[in-house]
């Protein structure tokens, strides 16, 4: 009866289109957040490589191979690169300075020995999912990140010397051993496999393992920094590019495939982001304004329930709750959408090459939750300020 008593006035067609506008705000703002996130979040797990991190060098020249020009980077050089505004940072490629080879030391495995070229870099960089990246002198063994390449060539040796070929998990219990020696010292280290990468072309070891080895076995040749690791903001990887382009730098087709995607995919993402929060924004002040026009024309019927001693809570929990189930239906066809949004858009990406993370993103979802719960404190507000008006 009290329903019926103070929604009889109202304007059907306001509340639509307020309506219209909160389920499309909602809609792309889960959908949007949720993409934007597993977008960032393409190719971790995959490579050891940290978010939006490349490895660069300096392109060689014609110039560069007859010494004309420098194809290392000085102290100044990586300085002014980390000045940049679009650099987060940028670190140097430790390379080994003295001779080091590496083989198989496995009695399950046949002998395999070649000379190796091992780098390190700073661990910020890295994404590895291990607790043993460490390494101290009397450890039983150097942790190692490998270059896919190398299992690929492993197998291939195994195979034709017809043994059965190895998984990565396989890989990762195989003993191997490194030899460290210069023209007077030699020294065996056990090395264990922890973790495959796509985009280091060498064998990076812990950065103890590398200071040790450059500090013993140093030769006499100039220590050279050729690669830098370099971390770039979200979304402006298209400065990254020009920065490349406009010192001579290069990086990895494929590093430089998944930076351009991410960018241009995330600022997509945080252009719909932005627009959809501002549809929800404006949508709920139209239901706000619906709300108190909707008192506003009940002015007399909410005056005569105070008067003959109504509750005054009870006038206000009846328009409270009203406009709590109309929000909430909303709600519930914003996540029905960007279900069916979802299923698109992943069989979209997929058949695009882009196998980003298919599950729920609970961000995307709290957002919602959050929406929601603002939207009811709004509406709670607003409620009694209106009653308590004619109280």
């Amino acid at each position: 009866m009290l329903n019926k008593l103070l929604f009889r006035n109202q304007d059907k067609k306001q509340l639509v289109i307020a309506m219209v506008g909160s389920f499309l705000g909602m809609t792309f703002l889960i959908t949007s957040i949720h993409y934007l996130i597993k977008v960032n979040e393409f190719g971790k797990g995959s490579d050891i490589l940290g978010p939006n991190t490349i490895i660069v060098q300096k392109k060689v020249t014609n110039s560069s191979s007859l010494n004309l020009t420098k194809t290392d980077f000085s102290e100044r050089e990586i300085e002014k690169i980390k000045k940049e505004p679009f650099i987060q940072d940028a670190q140097p490629v430790i390379s080994n300075n003295f001779d080091v080879s590496f083989e198989t030391a496995d009695p399950m495995v046949p002998r395999f020995r070649t000379d190796v070229f091992i780098q390190t870099v700073n661990p910020k960089f890295l994404d590895v999912k291990s607790t043993k990246w460490h390494w101290k002198e009397g450890d039983e063994f150097v942790p190692i990140i490998m270059p896919r390449e190398f299992l690929v060539m492993l197998n291939t040796f195994m195979s034709a010397s017809g043994i059965p070929q190895i998984s990565d998990d396989l890989a990762k219990d195989i003993k191997f051993k490194f030899t460290l020696k210069n023209d007077s010292n030699k020294e065996w280290a056990d090395a264990r496999i922890i973790g495959f990468t796509n985009e280091v072309s060498s064998i990076l070891v812990p950065e103890a393992f590398m200071e040790y080895g450059n500090l013993k076995y140093k030769t006499d040749q100039e220590e050279k920094i050729t690669q830098l690791m370099i971390s770039g903001k979200e979304s402006e990887f298209g400065l990254v590019e020009e920065l490349l382009k406009k010192r001579g730098l290069e990086s990895k087709n494929s590093q430089m495939l998944i930076g351009r995607l991410k960018s241009v995919v995330g600022t997509l993402f945080l252009v719909v982001l932005g627009i959809s929060i501002i549809a929800v924004f404006v949508s709920g002040l139209v239901l706000i304004q619906y709300m108190q026009l909707l008192m506003s024309r009940n002015v007399y019927e909410v005056r005569t329930l105070l008067r003959i001693g109504f509750d005054p809570a009870a006038i206000i929990r009846s328009f409270f709750s009203y406009f709590i189930k109309v929000f909430g239906v909303i709600s519930g066809l914003a996540i029905f959408v960007f279900f069916l949004f979802k299923y698109s858009l992943d069989k979209m990406f997929e058949s695009g090459g882009l196998y980003i993370d298919t599950s729920v993103s609970f961000l995307a979802i709290g957002s919602l939750l959050s929406t929601y719960i603002l939207f009811g404190l709004s509406s709670y507000f607003t409620a009694k300020k209106g009653i308590f008006n004619e109280y």
